[in-house]
């Protein structure tokens, strides 16, 4: 049988080995995460220069794929979820374009019930379109949660608990931000030790859609734990059953 298509938003860099120029790139950890699912992934070009302009034209270029994937990746402009004050300084990597897509395409997969896996940036792009907030900044360095490995503690009977197949798991994180406000439907199925949302579900979907604030391709190829959220993904993304 023929691997199901996973679209992934490339995200824009300035520049990458063996290029003369500036490129679009896919994490390898995450692209090598769901072809050992199962899954063919395929870097999407992330073009949507005319913000809600081009929605018909993201509509009908996610059609031909089985379920999309939503990266991590830089910080998302505060106007998006309704900040219009000076951005906090510490805000990087902050694209137009790339939120004018992302957005857009977790719009689309919703309305449409495409099976997401949103991971990281992914996670805060689905929280955005359902309406809610982040905070621009986890207070500096001492809270923030990058380049480390921790606990999560995951609600009993969710999603993400059943696919994992525990209440507790160690998860690679690296981000600043996290979720403020809760977006219409989302309810908080994981937490850090220090009460940071680790991971989202949405009451009622449409289709398969599990959010996770942590990397789960950082430990992938090794811990079984965070493989089988790709797993889960693709089964889902192939049509079978949702876990």
């Amino acid at each position: 049988m023929p691997r199901p298509l996973i679209a992934i938003p490339a995200r824009f860099s300035a520049s990458a080995s063996a290029l003369r120029y500036a490129a679009e790139v896919s994490s390898r950890a995450l692209v090598d995460a769901v072809w050992r699912a199962g899954g063919e992934p395929v870097t999407v070009h992330p073009y949507a220069p005319g913000g809600s302009a081009y929605a018909p034209d993201v509509a009908a270029r996610l059609t031909r794929f089985d379920g999309v994937l939503l990266p991590g990746g830089g910080d998302i402009a505060p106007h998006r979820y309704g900040e219009e004050g000076e951005p906090h300084e510490r805000l990087y990597d902050v694209h137009a374009e790339q939120d004018g897509f992302d957005l857009e395409a977790a719009r689309q997969a919703l309305r449409t019930g495409l099976p997401t896996l949103a991971v990281c940036r992914g996670l805060q792009v689905v929280n955005t379109v359902l309406g809610g907030t982040l905070q621009q900044d986890m207070g500096g360095p001492a809270r923030e949660h990058r380049h480390v490995v921790h606990p999560v503690t995951l609600r009993p009977g969710s999603r993400i608990a059943r696919i994992v197949g525990g209440e507790k798991v160690e998860v690679s994180c690296y981000h600043h931000q996290r979720v403020d406000r809760l977006g219409d439907g989302l309810r908080i199925t994981a937490r850090a030790a220090d009460g940071t949302p680790e991971a989202l579900e949405l009451v009622g979907a449409k289709g398969w859609l599990t959010a996770v604030q942590w990397h789960p391709e950082d430990t992938a190829q090794d811990d079984p734990a965070q493989q089988r959220v790709f797993d889960a993904f693709v089964r889902a993304a192939a049509g079978d059953a949702p876990h």
